[in-house]
């Protein structure tokens, strides 16, 4: 039966079973996107990236990469970019370390500062600053399950601000309300970190972290993303400017938990973070569509 290349990795972590965890699947021509659909959804993670090298000779980049949950094809995706790059440098060209990607949302390109397959790795993506939201939705404490001391809007998303990391930590949003708010957009939720960053006076631990955050996109059938970078793109911008510095820290505090470290660079934002690889093996086909390699 043909197969194909399948690699778990878990991105925005620092051991095992902690992060997002993101399907990688190395291809040589795409497919039909029903397969790349079937695929994602047969993962059933919150995102599956799909790889197939660049043939235009004139491209700055060395991949075309495309992100899907279960049910969609979405237009950014930090964590399974973040897991695609580890895929490249370690398995595919594992003498490069740089990645640049071809994506929905322009070229984004990952870099690691050492050649250890466990250094960090930094995903260069554009800014999502987020706007006062016209009119903060009737009902929506209720949906998320506590008032909002803040609502802004962002592409594709909902900034709620809560009044401290103990109500971020604690919400149990009604998903079922909350999607009916949300439609396609997913909402961060976000409040600042127990301990200041490492930059205010007075403080002993110089790792702590800024904020603290949870992202949730029932529209997407993602109740809860464990760690999210594209949600990054819109807090990175917010609490920098909150702050008054280019870099901040944050910790998302979902069940699994993953820290993203940001640096604001003009109209685009550095996330960076470890990955640790879960598994690899064969994704077994019934057919042999173009694209698929075969042993």
């Amino acid at each position: 039966m043909p197969s194909l290349p399948l690699f778990q990795v878990d991105a925005f972590a620092d051991r095992p079973f902690t992060g997002n965890p993101a399907a990688v699947v190395p291809l040589t021509t795409w497919p039909d996107d029903a397969l790349l659909q079937a695929i994602a959804a047969e993962n059933n993670l919150s995102e599956t990236a799909f790889l197939v090298p660049e043939t235009d000779p004139s491209a700055d980049t060395d991949d075309h990469l495309r992100w899907f949950t279960p049910t969609v094809e979405v237009d950014l995706c930090g964590h399974a970019t973040l897991a695609a790059a580890w895929v490249v440098m370690t398995q595919m060209r594992p003498d490069t370390r740089r990645a640049r990607f071809r994506t929905r949302s322009g070229t984004l390109t990952v870099t690691r500062a050492e050649a250890r397959a466990d250094a960090a790795l930094s995903l260069d993506v554009p800014a999502r600053p987020p706007q006062a939201a016209t009119a903060p939705p009737d009902g929506l404490a209720e949906a998320l399950g506590a008032p909002p001391i803040e609502v802004l809007e962002a592409p594709e998303a909902l900034l709620a601000v809560v009044a401290d990391a103990d109500t971020v930590r604690g919400l149990t949003p009604d998903m079922r309300a909350l999607a009916r708010f949300l439609g396609a957009r997913f909402a961060i939720v976000t409040a600042p970190a127990d301990h200041p960053g490492a930059d205010d006076p007075g403080i002993d631990d110089p790792g702590a972290d800024d904020f603290v955050s949870r992202v949730f996109a029932p529209g997407h059938d993602i109740d809860e993303d464990p760690v999210t970078g594209a949600a990054h793109c819109t807090l990175a911008p917010y609490w920098a400017a909150r702050l008054g510095r280019r870099e901040v820290t944050g910790f998302q505090a979902s069940a699994r938990g993953g820290r993203v470290r940001c640096r604001l660079a003009g109209d685009r934002v550095i996330l960076s973070g470890t990955v640790v690889p879960i598994l690899s093996g064969q994704f077994t086909l019934p057919d042999a569509p173009p694209g698929v390699r075969t042993p």
